[in-house]
């Protein structure tokens, strides 16, 4: 398993001069008729952080929590060095995690689709070439392609991205799809 993207939000807890922090932060970028949120980008570690004039931060590409933790910190830093103070602690919640994975071997999907029954599959190749999977347990979305590879979405914590896809192999073996 290998995360992808990790997207995170949180508060600072007070309203943001969005045009100030564009004038003050290299590489800021406001257009708010285009869209609400300033984009910053952060190139260590490489992250976009969207700053909402709410104070909400949505931070995404970071490859772990403590990737995302660090770049909602150098915001931060970043933003009180252009004179805007942060009076709270920002508490971090991950949104969703985005992982991949490869089962090692190729799949049938007409036939996983089939065995797996439709009431969790959707699988339509003639629109998109992979077999949406919805685990409720845990509550993630897996897209498994023809070539075993996996994506997986809508985890909160790495443990679910495992777990799901153990449960699917485990699920593809039980059926004989999968040595």
């Amino acid at each position: 398993m290998k995360i992808e993207n990790v997207v995170a939000s949180t508060s600072l807890g007070q309203e943001l001069d969005l045009n100030k922090i564009e004038d003050s932060l290299e590489g800021a970028e406001y257009n708010p008729q285009q869209f609400p949120g300033l984009v910053y980008r952060l190139k260590e570690p490489k992250t976009a952080t969207l700053l909402f004039r709410s104070g909400k931060i949505v931070c995404t590409g970071g490859k772990s929590y403590n990737e995302v933790k660090a770049a909602i910190t150098k915001v931060a830093k970043d933003l009180e060095k252009a004179e805007i103070m942060i009076t709270i602690e920002p508490k971090i919640e991950v949104q969703n995690i985005v992982a991949s994975s490869d089962l090692g071997q190729e799949i049938n999907l007409n036939t996983v689709a089939i065995t797996l029954g439709l009431e969790k599959v959707e699988y339509e190749p003639e629109q998109f070439p992979g077999l949406v999977y919805r685990l409720d347990d845990p509550k993630v979305v897996v897209l498994l392609f023809g070539s075993g590879k996996m994506v997986c979405t809508g985890a909160k914590v790495p443990q679910d991205v495992v777990r799901a896809v153990d449960k699917i192999a485990a699920e593809l073996r039980d059926a004989g799809l999968m040595a």
